[in-house]
């Protein structure tokens, strides 16, 4: 299935979820109040998250006489884009983000780390992913799944809060304890089931752009290699809520594998990139 129409779907998905648990609780009153406050923190999100997230990891600017940004300048010509910002992330683990609510207001990241262990041809590939972020507006995509999981999630809890002092005004109408409690348990879980799946979706579509862009699927495909062997050993301390912003999803010493991943499996993506899926 086409990654758009796969990311339509989702988003829809997340949307019908979104009503469902609204006429499960029966009061429209809460759930707008909890989707509008979703809605706020989101655009706030969408707005400022470069300037945070740059900031959270302690990223420095840098300008024409970098190598990084020369590369950046080169392929942002070649694809018609606005020129980003350009910084390097004071980290050795390797890894890339782009961030920025449109191509006109646009920052790439990349660590010392990706730097020293990607010959250019890699730097170019990985680049070329984040610029085909960019250019697919999947930050926007992103916050807009954001918002939808964000109020599903908030809802339930509050369906949780209404249980906990006995089910408020829904008891002279007759609520549905099992309908209630598959609320409060599934639904987060459904959302952030499918919030994951729409993020994969992006990744593989960023690959197949980023492939494009950089006239070859060869360097990243080997760039995702190196990143992911050297990423296990020299693991990367990310805030989990910005770890579906880069290349390839940061390790943690201590972290489990999650069933909720935000990226495909680095061999998957491979497969992909060389036509071989």
């Amino acid at each position: 299935m086409n990654n758009g129409i796969k990311t339509a779907l989702l988003l829809g998905l997340l949307s019908g979820l979104l009503l469902v648990i609204g006429q499960l609780l029966g009061g429209q009153g809460g759930l707008v109040i909890a989707f509008a406050f979703a809605v706020v923190m989101n655009l706030a999100s969408y707005w400022f998250s470069d300037k945070i997230v740059l900031r959270m990891y302690r990223a420095q600017p840098v300008g024409p006489e970098h190598p990084l940004y020369r590369i950046v300048e080169r392929l942002a010509q070649r694809g018609g884009l606005p020129m980003p910002k350009v910084y390097v992330i004071p980290d050795m683990s390797p890894n890339a983000f782009a961030t920025g609510r449109n191509p006109h207001h646009a920052a790439v990241a990349a660590t010392e780390g990706l730097l020293r262990i990607l010959d250019e041809r890699e730097v170019e590939g990985v680049i070329a992913h984040e610029l085909a972020h960019v250019k697919h507006r999947d930050i926007l995509i992103g916050s807009v799944a954001a918002t939808i999981a964000a109020a599903i999630m908030m809802v339930a809890r509050m369906a949780q809060f209404a249980a906990f002092f006995g089910g408020g005004r829904d008891d002279d109408r007759g609520s549905n304890p099992i309908a209630l409690l598959a609320t409060i348990i599934l639904a987060p879980i459904a959302a952030m089931l499918i919030q994951s799946a729409i993020s994969r979706s992006r990744e593989f579509a960023a690959d197949r752009g980023g492939a494009e862009l950089a006239g070859s699927p060869y360097g990243l495909a080997d760039a995702l290699r190196k990143i992911e062997a050297v990423g296990r050993r020299v693991p990367m301390d990310a805030n989990p809520a910005t770890a579906h912003m880069f290349i390839v999803k940061p390790f943690s010493a201590g972290a489990l594998i999650s069933l909720f991943s935000t990226h495909p499996s680095t061999e998957k993506r491979i497969r992909a990139l060389l036509g071989t899926a």
